[in-house]
């Protein structure tokens, strides 16, 4: 469940490289790899509360 989310992202990057507006932007690149940090480390968060992991 935790590469799910930034497995995702990674995907949809990977699929429209042609059409991605933040490779113009200063900062897409290293956005877009704290975008999958967070999505990765969201559920690990939740499920170690809930107490679960």
């Amino acid at each position: 469940m935790v590469f799910l989310p930034p497995t995702m992202v990674a995907s949809i990057y990977g699929m429209n490289f042609e059409h991605m507006p933040e490779l113009q932007w200063l900062l897409g690149y290293p956005w877009a790899l704290l975008l999958m940090l967070m999505a990765g480390m969201a559920p690990y968060l939740y499920f170690k509360k809930k107490g679960w992991l």
